[in-house]
C-alpha cells in the first residue's frame, strides 16, 4: 500500500498546507449527505487551486495506484462523493474563483468550487441569471452541480445544469488536460464530449473549469399556493397545467409530512392540515397575472380546497424559502422520530412523465402502508421529479430493512411508470443496481467501455455509478 512516498509527492506538488492528513479532518471527508451509504476513510485530502495542481495530484495518485475521489461541498444525496479506504480525496473547495463574466456573450467561466448562489449573485450585477438552482444552492458548488447534472426548482421551465454547460476543462486519468465545448452561441464540431462529462459523477475525469451560458434576468414572478386534500388531486392538477400549455417557472409539491416538518423547524403559518400543497410561480411578463389565474383555475378544477396568491415579493420569497427548508426540516423530523436521535432519511429521487405523477403519488402512499414505514413526499412536480423521504431508525435492523424495501419498491414503480431512477441527485452508490436495470445489458456495456477508455485502471471514484 502506498504511504509516505505518495504524500511526499503530493506535498512537493501542492505544498504542505494543501495536503491534509489530520484524522479528524479525514473523517469529515468520508461521505456526502446520503444516509446509509457505505464510506471509507481516505489516506489524504488534497486542496489544489488550479488545473495544473489537479493534474499533479492525479499523476501522483496514478504512479502509486491509489484511487482518486473528487469532492465538492459534499451536499450530494446519493453517496457519489463518498470516499473509499486509502483514497486521495481531491477537494475542489479551494478552486473557488469566478474567472470571467462576459455580458456580451452571456457566459461565465468558473472554477468548480464556486458556490451556486455566489455565481448567481455575481452575474445578477450584470443583469444576467444562471437558472439551475438546486435546493442546496447556498452551499453546493458548480462543480458538484455539473458532476451530478443537478436540477432545481426553476428547471420545470428553464432546464437542468447540462443545458447551461458550454465547455469544460477536464483532467483525465493520464494527467492530460482535455478542453471540451465552446464559448460561442452555436457549435457542433465533433462529438459532444461536454455532455459526456456532465453527470459522470467524477468517474471519467476531474472537472477544473466550467463555461456556462447565462440568461437575461427574468421579470419578477407572481406566486400562488393551492391546497389539496389528497396528493392524487395535486398530481392531477399538475397534469392539467401541462395539458393546457401553461409554463410555470416553478411548480413544487409538499405533502403533509413535509408541511408539518417545515412548520416545526421554522414556523411560518403553513397549512399543516393539508394533505398536499402546490407552490406555483410564473414570470411571463405582461401576461403573468393571466397565466397565474389559469393555473388557479386548473387547481380548482382538480379539487383544490383553497387557492391564494402571494400578496407581494416578500411573501413569495418566504414561500420559496419554505420549500428550500424541506431537507433540513425532514432531517430534524427523522432525528426526533426515534429515541436517541437514531432517525435517518433514505431520500429517493424518482422522475416519471408528468401524466403519471398521480399514479406515482398513489403508489408511494401504498408502499408506505405496505412496508410500515413513514414516507414524506416533496419535489419538482412540474417535471415529474419527486423525492420520497423514507424515515428509518438506524438502530433497528427491522426498520432499516423496511426502509430499503420501500426504497426498492418506489424505484420499481418509477420504472414501471416509464420513469427514471434518478432525476437530479445522480446514481452514486445508492442506485447502481437500479441504473443497470434501467439502461439494460447493452447500456451497461457501453458505459463500461467508456469508463475503460478514459480510466483504464479504474482509479477515478471507484464503485460509483456502475
Amino acid at each position: 500500500m502506498a504511504g509516505p512516498p505518495l504524500l511526499d509527492d503530493l506535498r512537493a506538488a501542492l505544498g504542505d498546507a494543501a495536503v491534509l492528513t489530520d484524522p479528524d479532518l479525514l473523517r469529515t471527508h468520508e461521505r456526502d449527505e446520503a444516509d446509509l451509504c457505505a464510506a471509507g476513510t481516505p489516506l489524504v485530502v488534497t486542496r489544489p487551486r488550479d488545473t495544473e495542481q489537479v493534474a499533479a495530484v492525479v499523476r501522483a495518485a496514478a504512479r502509486h495506484g491509489v484511487p482518486v475521489v473528487p469532492q465538492g461541498a459534499r451536499t450530494g444525496l446519493a453517496g457519489g462523493a463518498n470516499a473509499v479506504d486509502g483514497a486521495v480525496v481531491l477537494s475542489t473547495v479551494a478552486m473557488d474563483s469566478i474567472l470571467e463574466i462576459d455580458p456580451v456573450s452571456r457566459i461565465a467561466v468558473v472554477q468548480p468550487g464556486v458556490v451556486n448562489a455566489t455565481l448567481a449573485g455575481a452575474v445578477r450585477k450584470h443583469g444576467l441569471w444562471y437558472p439551475p438552482d438546486p435546493g442546496s444552492w447556498e452551499s453546493s458548488t458548480i462543480g458538484g452541480n455539473v458532476a451530478t447534472n443537478a436540477g432545481g426548482m426553476c428547471c420545470v421551465k428553464y432546464g437542468v445544469t447540462t443545458e447551461y454547460v458550454l465547455g469544460l476543462t477536464v483532467v483525465l486519468a493520464s494527467g492530460e488536460v482535455l478542453r471540451t465545448g465552446r464559448r460561442t452561441a452555436k457549435g457542433v464540431a465533433g462529438y459532444d464530449l461536454t455532455r459526456l462529462f456532465v453527470g459522470s459523477e467524477g468517474t471519467l475525469g476531474v472537472i477544473t473549469e466550467i463555461t456556462v451560458s447565462l440568461r437575461p434576468a427574468p421579470e419578477e414572478s407572481l406566486t400562488l399556493v393551492a391546497v389539496f386534500d389528497s396528493t392524487t388531486a395535486a398530481g392531477t392538477a399538475v397534469a392539467g397545467i401541462a395539458e393546457r400549455g401553461l409554463s410555470p417557472s416553478l411548480l413544487e409539491l409538499l405533502d403533509r409530512t413535509h408541511l408539518t416538518a417545515i412548520e416545526a423547524y421554522r414556523p411560518m403559518g403553513l397549512r399543516t392540515d393539508a394533505q398536499a400543497l402546490l407552490l406555483a410561480a410564473v414570470d411571463t411578463g405582461g401576461r403573468a397575472a393571466e397565466d397565474l389565474a389559469r393555473i388557479a383555475e386548473v387547481c380548482e378544477a382538480a379539487g383544490a380546497v383553497d387557492v391564494w396568491a402571494a400578496t407581494d415579493a416578500v411573501e413569495a420569497a418566504a414561500l420559496l424559502q419554505a420549500r428550500r427548508l424541506a431537507h433540513p426540516a425532514m432531517e430534524r423530523y427523522a432525528a426526533e422520530a426515534y429515541p436517541g436521535g437514531n432517525g435517518g432519511l433514505v431520500i429517493d429521487d424518482v422522475a416519471v412523465p408528468r401524466g403519471r405523477l398521480a399514479a406515482l403519488l398513489d403508489g408511494v402512499a401504498r408502499i408506505a402502508e405496505e412496508c410500515a414505514v413513514p414516507i414524506g413526499v416533496v419535489g419538482h412536480a412540474g417535471d415529474g421529479n419527486m423525492h420520497p423521504n423514507i424515515v428509518v431508525d438506524r438502530a433497528d435492523p427491522a426498520s432499516l430493512e423496511r426502509g430499503r424495501r420501500a426504497f426498492d419498491e418506489i424505484m420499481r414503480l418509477g420504472l414501471e411508470l416509464g420513469g427514471t431512477c434518478t432525476g437530479e441527485h445522480g446514481v452514486g452508490l445508492l442506485k447502481r443496481d437500479w441504473l443497470a436495470r434501467e439502461i439494460g445489458p447493452v447500456g451497461v456495456r457501453v458505459h463500461q467501455a467508456i469508463k475503460a477508455a478514459l480510466d483504464p485502471e479504474g482509479l477515478f471514484n471507484p464503485g460509483k455509478v456502475l
